[in-house]
């Protein structure tokens, strides 16, 4: 049988990123809004985290340019940073480790990005946001989305060679 690899940026690559991150912003926000909060954490609020992000860096504040920024890191930006970044050193560094251990590393990888980065380097806001409730509710969101995610994707095509 042949090797049924799809490159990242071939359409089919794309459209499978697209659809893991869709899919994985969607447990993402499942989990922040709905299970967190049921299970006594803290309840996620990524629009306004992305508004202070926004407004760092446009000088203005849009709940819409907000939304916009959360969906597209979720949809786009992620997917392309696995498939493009962490994939290929996954695959020539460890590329026996499962895809579940990648994808927690992954996700602890985002929420730094996400919670230091973005929110502290850009945002101006205390740095992991001061080791409260919504920290590790983020921390665990961001582990979902990368499960579902690389999940996806590894179902569907970006296979491991």
């Amino acid at each position: 049988m042949a090797d049924q690899t799809v490159t990242p940026l071939s359409p089919r690559g794309l459209l499978t990123l697209i659809l893991a991150g869709a899919l994985a912003t969607a447990a993402f926000d499942i989990y922040g809004q709905v299970i967190s909060p049921a299970l006594g954490g803290s309840r996620l609020a990524p629009v306004p985290l992305a508004g202070s992000v926004w407004r760092a860096i446009a000088g203005f504040q849009s709940r819409e340019m907000a939304e916009l920024l959360h969906y597209t890191a979720g949809l786009i930006g992620y997917p392309l940073g696995f498939a493009l970044v962490a994939r290929p050193i996954w695959k020539k560094v460890a590329p026996n480790v499962p895809s579940y251990l990648v994808a927690v590393a992954f996700g602890i990888v985002q929420w730094v990005f996400a919670l230091y980065v973005m929110a502290h380097l850009v945002a101006g806001q205390a740095a992991f946001l001061n080791w409260t409730g919504i920290t590790w509710a983020a921390l665990y969101g961001h582990i979902v989305y990368a499960l579902v995610a690389i999940g996806v994707s590894n179902h569907f095509v970006l296979r491991r060679r």
